[in-house]
């Protein structure tokens, strides 16, 4: 072992520590198992049991499981709301100071790496594979709902205040209450979650393509630990990213397999009850499955850049028969909104917000924190030849502007509809139902309808597949190609557990579990900071 190279010494090159990942990592040697699992069998073994005894528990005992899920995400969120408000403001701050500094000069994949995708395709597959299903899903939900709060005002019940208005309110004044929900829905859609994904993504970026090492979370940690990320330590950290991918992408799919009923149920009069939603699931997960099949390019690829037209045509239809000039004014006024609003809306503590801060900001950012191993490998594994510079920003800027005009097309719209016309069908109606019947307002309705219908479930498949590929590679250990057993393994597993939590809870239950996989991996994700730092800074930089 003693002629291994330090992954950790900068020559311009790659420097692998190994060429077929046995070399010095005896605990995680690639291992054909049975029924043709290619396997790292600690991650794979212990990761598969403990969400196939979570699936069998929650399908035994459904109709008791809800109570202790609701109790353990209000607890979660109730006392430790200022933790992960803090670690979002930490990411934030860490993402400005990387790319400024001299160490954004660092190219990931080595000095002579070019990008393997151009940036069309580039930022339609980090885009497609973020934040589809919840785009559809709250962007004419959340606006509406901060809208309705804000215009009530502050309720006050024993001195303790009970609304869920972001900030103070803006009691009764439509233009203020207006500005101040779209600030706050973009601060949950913009810089934070993104620099969420793009500091693990460039943390596994760097430790695969420059460091050699595999493409793994663990291999993240090689900075602090050594070669103790082979033993059991790793273990645990490869297995704490599989359950946070799991079941944050289960409650992706949960809002998706809800909203998609609620399509189907609005254009053709199918139930949206729980029987709908889990035959979309097992429909759906059976596409993504056969897009998991042919590969990243074949599938993924393919399927983001659809949903990417899809979107900007829908975008286009209802900025031009919308109310157009309202949403042209108001992408540049949100933005205005959301820096003024943003240092209130990031401070961990004294608010007096507390329902908003806890209900909606802490479950958001633990519910981005548990899919960012998924984002972030996802992202990585498609960001090599890019400059750490060019990496952040794109992260963080461009994805942040769309989710920006996003939420001002669609939540802007709907709040218009109400205000000037007096439409409240979106506003009064479930939160699934609601971009549909915001849509239903414009001319050809049935026609977007149906095309909002479409882009759901291709945001769904996109998520299921680049997710399950991402579960994939993390239990066998960072490699890349794995049997076809495998794969079908994890996307059929990513349905049962959605569908697990559909029956043992609903939204309740999917919000649950993204918050309780999200607290140990935000803890994860600060630590493993200081690696990449010091990664980088063993990087050799271009002057």
């Amino acid at each position: 072992m003693a002629d291994k190279p330090d992954p950790m010494t900068p020559d311009g090159e790659v420097t692998p520590i190994s060429t077929d990942y046995k070399v010095g990592q005896d605990n995680i040697v690639m291992q054909l198992g049975p029924f043709g699992l290619d396997i790292h069998n600690r991650v794979f073994a212990v990761s598969a049991v403990a969400v196939i005894a979570f699936v069998v528990l929650t399908l035994a005992f459904q109709n008791s499981v809800e109570p202790i899920f609701s109790g353990l995400r209000d607890w979660l969120t109730g006392h430790l709301d200022w933790f992960f408000i803090s670690v979002g403001n930490i990411f934030v701050l860490l993402c400005a100071v990387l790319a400024i500094s001299p160490l954004g000069r660092v190219r990931l994949g080595g000095t002579e790496a070019r990008p393997d995708y151009n940036y069309g395709s580039w930022f339609a597959m980090l885009f497609a594979a973020g934040m589809g299903i919840g785009l559809m899903f709250y962007g004419v939900s959340e606006p509406l709902s901060h809208f309705g709060t804000a215009m009530a005002g502050v309720q006050m019940e024993d001195g303790v205040r009970t609304d869920w208005a972001p900030l103070g309110g803006a009691a009764g004044d439509a233009a203020a209450a207006s500005r101040l929900a779209m600030a706050a829905t973009i601060y949950h859609w913009a810089l934070h979650p993104w620099a969420i994904y793009a500091i693990l993504a460039l943390g596994l970026a760097l430790f695969s393509f420059n460091k050699g090492l595999p493409l793994t979370i663990r291999s993240v940690f090689y900075p602090l630990l050594g070669e103790r990320v082979w033993g059991w330590p790793g273990h645990v950290i490869d297995i704490l990213a599989v359950l946070a991918t799991l079941f944050g992408l289960a409650t992706s799919l949960g809002l998706g397999a809800a909203q998609a009923a609620a399509g189907l149920n609005h254009l053709f009069g199918i139930s949206m009850g729980e029987t709908t939603q889990i035959v979309l699931v097992i429909g759906i997960t059976a596409i993504a499955t056969a897009s998991v099949l042919s590969g990243l390019d074949a599938g993924v690829k393919l399927l983001s850049e659809i949903n990417m037209l899809l979107a900007l045509l829908l975008v286009v239809f209802v900025i031009v028969l919308g109310p157009t000039l309202v949403l042209l004014t108001g992408f540049f006024s949100n933005l205005g909104a959301y820096l003024e609003y943003l240092p209130a809306l990031a401070n961990p503590f004294g608010r007096d917000d507390a329902n908003f801060a806890q209900g909606w900001t802490a479950f958001y950012w633990a519910w981005w924190i548990s899919w960012s191993p998924f984002v972030g490998m996802f992202i990585a594994r498609v960001s090599r030849g890019r400059t750490v510079r060019e990496f952040i920003v794109s992260v963080l800027i461009v994805p942040s502007l769309a989710c920006t005009l996003w939420m001002t097309v669609f939540g802007g719209t709907a709040i218009h509809e109400l205000v000037s016309a007096g439409y409240r069908a979106a506003a009064d109606a479930e939160l699934p139902l609601q971009l549909f019947l915001m849509l239903e307002a414009l001319p050809l309705a049935q026609i977007t309808s149906f095309v909002g219908l479409i882009l759901v479930v291709l945001f769904f498949v996109t998520s299921s597949d680049s997710g399950s590929m991402v579960i994939d590679v993390i239990s066998a250990g960072g490699k890349i190609e794995s049997p076809i057993p495998q794969r079908v393994f994890w996307c059929t597993f990513e349905g049962l557990v959605a569908i697990a939590l559909i029956l043992g809870g609903g939204l309740v239950a999917l919000q649950a579990m993204a918050v309780s996989t999200g607290l140990p991996f935000a803890i994860l994700l600060l630590v493993a900071t200081i690696g990449i730092v010091k990664g980088l800074a063993s990087e050799p930089r271009p002057r």
